[in-house]
């Protein structure tokens, strides 16, 4: 139950410091990590940094909720399943589990908010079925673990998942706010805020890492701010669009998850082991500095965003001319980035 509610720029300062304060805590108690070397991957830095940023991001992210008032205690639920699934990331951290462990333990976090608050993307509305939601829960599930995975694959390069996963805040609060949708905004700068807040110590060179206790956490959030950006209970066209378009500002990591997944595949290599093929590490393969590479990975996601906006914005056949131009653009950087020569 909460207590008060803070006004929502209040709420973003708020989440802002704490994060800065919570994380620079975290880092000083972490100043003597030792980095276990046990799993055979091929990493960009072998550095002894902390890789402990999400477990405190998580936090900050958790308890600023709490000031959002009642008409976020939907949040407030995927606020501690959150900090849950972060945990979980935070025992990979230490004890490098079992890929198929994660997997069982994110879907049963993932499934409970589904099942509990009764929040989906609604496929069997959109395709005329009715399967007692079924169908709507394992889309969404399926869902929300691609985003998972997909930042989580990111999360390769000092700063890269703060400026991904920022961009996509900032564009879902920009699009939610469009359309009214208020209670999806205020989130969505939340978790941008705790963001910048771990960025202090995350731009390049990195002094904290966020680790899978961060990026479980963050694609867990995502994917269900997207989900509730996309539950349709009215049956009420969002925009111009009968899919929510919140679905699609995710393409930057799944671009990212669709290149490396394909070029392991290609190559009978795992897709969950670690490596150096990543677009990031082709960039710098490239001769790219980190923080160019920042600065493409923005570009690159305002882009598409920008083309996503153009889409939904428009009407008849410009609206299916620009969603082809949509799809052209993430063929054209796929077949670019995939003929880049990996790190060595």
């Amino acid at each position: 139950m909460n207590i008060f509610q803070l006004p929502i720029i209040y709420a973003i300062f708020f989440a802002f410091t704490f994060s800065i304060f919570m994380n620079g805590m975290l880092m000083r108690l972490t100043r003597n990590y030792k980095k276990k070397n046990e799993r055979i991957e091929k990493r960009l830095s072998n550095r002894n940094i902390s890789p402990y940023g999400g477990i405190a991001t998580s936090f900050a992210f958790f308890v600023t909720t709490i000031f959002l008032g009642k008409a976020e205690q939907d949040f407030l639920t995927i606020g501690i399943c959150a900090v849950a699934i972060s945990i979980i990331g935070l025992i990979d951290d230490i004890y490098n589990l079992e890929w198929r462990a994660k997997l069982v333990a994110q879907t049963v976090i993932i499934i409970y908010p589904l099942v509990d608050l009764e929040i989906f993307i609604n496929v069997e509305s959109f395709l005329g079925l009715e399967m007692n939601n079924y169908l709507n829960i394992f889309i969404s599930l399926f869902w929300i673990l691609v985003i998972i995975n997909s930042i989580n694959f990111i999360d390769n390069m000092d700063g890269l998942t703060v400026i991904v996963s920022g961009s996509i805040c900032l564009q879902v609060a920009l699009l939610a706010n469009y359309s009214d949708i208020y209670k999806v905004t205020d989130v969505s700068l939340l978790l941008l805020a705790t963001l910048i807040g771990f960025l202090f110590y995350n731009f390049p060179p990195a002094k904290l890492y966020f680790g899978d206790s961060g990026t479980l956490f963050v694609g867990y959030v995502l994917g269900f701010i997207s989900i509730i950006f996309d539950w349709n209970p009215s049956q009420e066209v969002i925009l111009l669009s009968p899919l929510s378009p919140a679905l699609f500002i995710f393409v930057v990591p799944i671009l990212d998850f669709a290149v490396v997944t394909t070029d392991r595949i290609k190559n009978k290599k795992s897709p969950t082991t670690g490596g150096t093929d990543h677009i990031s590490h082709r960039l710098l393969n490239l001769g790219y500095s980190e923080k160019k590479v920042l600065v493409e990975f923005l570009i690159l996601s305002f882009t598409f965003y920008a083309l996503l906006i153009v889409t939904i914005s428009s009407s008849g056949l410009f609206s299916y001319f620009f969603a082809f131009c949509y799809l052209l653009f993430f063929i054209f950087n796929f077949l670019r980035y995939r003929k880049l020569d990996s790190l060595a």
